[in-house]
């Protein structure tokens, strides 16, 4: 099973929680509930900000306890609530990105932080391969976004710029997602992160069953990749293919991939492997998978 932080289940009960006093059908009733809510909110911000206040006047020792607080998911969201982390929008949205690099610079790709616009738009430029991959969509979706919704909520929106081999010439936006001030997508559109499986030595290809499904991992010269585990030209288990450098050969169709290459075929724009993006996340390494999708059957 996914594992849900402590703020995500604590989110969860609110949102639950919340309707049943909007639909009381006192009116009386629902506007204490409403009234005696916001006045616990600006008990909560003000002693809050008394606290840290108290904190900073610490010195350096204080901002060492504030970093240690912005760490902390549940503290950390609750600040952003009151309007008060002690961490600026900028850094925690750089942090964010810095935890994405090692697995988009193992695709040969990179991404660069453009600027933040008010009100909290976050605008990003896609370099090397990530630039105009057909998989690139997936990449920013389960590995950038949610990185960094996780450090920064209060992002509103993510804007990807074009620049086309790192030559910037008035870019063409467009906008990747808007995102809900304060609070975390909803659980149909996040990724759901899953503990690495067992894998031993073994290089790859190798097909191991995550969370329901069947993932690919393949090992290139130290460094673990994961794609979704079928021929995306005849649909053929990959996991009998052979591996000759960087390259994977389907064992049925004898279609190329090129692992390092986000799994870009070797001569065919048109097709790519799915990739599903491995991140260190709270000291744990983790693969993020994409929701699955369950289609309505006809009665």
């Amino acid at each position: 099973m996914p594992r849900q932080t402590e703020l995500e289940r604590r989110i969860a009960a609110i949102d639950q929680l919340v309707p049943l006093l909007e639909n009381g059908s006192d009116p009386a009733t629902r506007a204490a509930a409403q009234e005696l809510a916001g006045t616990l909110m600006e008990l909560h911000a003000t002693a809050l900000e008394r606290m840290l206040d108290a904190v900073r006047r610490h010195g350096e020792a204080g901002r060492l306890i504030l970093e240690q607080l912005a760490r902390d998911d549940v503290i950390s969201g609750v600040l952003l609530l009151h309007d008060l982390h002690p961490v600026d929008l900028p850094t925690r949205v750089r942090g964010a990105l810095e935890k994405t690099r090692p697995y988009l610079k193992s695709h040969g790709g990179n991404v660069e932080l453009v600027g933040i616009d008010e009100p909290g738009v976050v605008r990003l430029r896609l370099q090397g391969s990530c630039h105009g991959c057909p998989s690139s969509a997936m990449t920013l979706k389960l590995a950038i976004e949610q990185a960094i919704q996780e450090a920064a909520p209060d992002v509103t929106a993510i804007v990807v710029e074009g620049d086309q081999n790192g030559v910037h010439a008035e870019p063409a936006a467009r906008e990747l997602v808007a995102l809900e001030s304060t609070r975390r997508p909803a659980a149909d559109d996040a990724g759901v992160w899953q503990d690495l499986p067992d894998l031993g030595d073994h290089g790859g290809p190798l097909a191991r069953e995550v969370d329901g499904r069947e993932v690919l991992f393949c090992r290139v010269e130290g460094t673990l990749y994961a794609y979704g585990a079928r021929c995306p030209a005849c649909n053929a288990e990959l996991a009998g293919g052979e591996l000759t450098g960087q390259l994977l050969a389907c064992p049925a169709c004898s279609q190329g991939y090129d692992v390092i290459r986000a799994g870009r075929a070797a001569d065919r724009p048109d097709l790519h492997l799915d990739p599903y993006p491995i991140l260190t996340r709270d000291g744990r390494v983790q693969l993020v998978l994409p929701p699955l999708r369950v289609a309505a059957v006809a009665g």
